[in-house]
């Protein structure tokens, strides 16, 4: 029974999933948010459609003033200008305030140079939408999603609370998705990374992949 018991959340979330605001490969729905951007130290409004023509990665995190969320964010910009020359933005999201997103850039030192937005979700909305919102805490899930330029959904990943995220791994998913939009009939093998092989997908290379990887690679 009390194993029945634990069970039956997860398929009602997986019944949610399925009705849920997103889909890979579909429109990612629009939002308009508060943010703080600590490159002009003043306050504004986003929505989807401003980073139309670009790559977007929306980086949700749980709360300021917390420990592994300074570390993800300090990681995310010192890649930053790597995003920027692959026309991509960045713009991390709490349920947080912008005065609190403000305060805690200027009181925590390892912040202390950002450079990208920091969108403001303080009802909980966006997040509800997207379905990676705790209830009991109001605080969101560790989250991160890569839009395409024309506004596409790409890349979802949700990682647990305790474990931090790597900015060089979005980072490298973002070049994948970036050369396969760019290169029509290509696919990215595991662990590709900007100067790899790629493979051309055939009928008639169905179970001689380890013909097209490089030596090493066959494993």
């Amino acid at each position: 029974m009390r194993r029945g018991s634990a069970q039956t959340p997860r398929r009602q979330h997986a019944s949610n999933t399925r009705n849920n605001m997103y889909q890979i490969d579909q429109k990612f729905p629009d939002f308009s948010l508060e943010i703080y951007d600590p490159e002009k130290d003043d306050i504004g409004k986003i929505t989807l459609s401003d980073f139309s023509g670009r790559w977007l990665v929306l980086f949700f995190y749980p709360a300021d003033f917390t420990f592994v969320c300074p570390t993800e964010l300090a990681d995310l910009q010192k890649r930053y200008d790597d995003f920027k020359k692959l026309n991509a933005e960045i713009v991390s999201v709490s349920t947080d305030t912008v005065h609190s997103h403000k305060t805690w850039v200027e009181t925590e030192e390892i912040l202390k140079g950002i450079k990208y937005k920091m969108a403001a979700d303080h009802n909980g909305k966006f997040s509800k939408d997207l379905e990676i919102y705790y209830e009991e805490s109001g605080k969101s899930h560790r989250a991160c999603f890569i839009v395409d330029p024309d506004g596409i959904l790409r890349s979802v990943q949700v990682v647990a609370d305790e474990i931090g995220r790597s900015a060089g791994e979005i980072f490298r998913q973002l070049k994948a998705l970036d050369f396969v939009r760019k290169n029509p009939g290509h696919v990215c093998p595991a662990s590709w990374d900007e100067g790899g092989q790629t493979l051309t997908p055939s009928i008639k290379k169905t179970g001689k992949v380890y013909k097209d990887l490089p030596a090493g690679r066959q494993d």
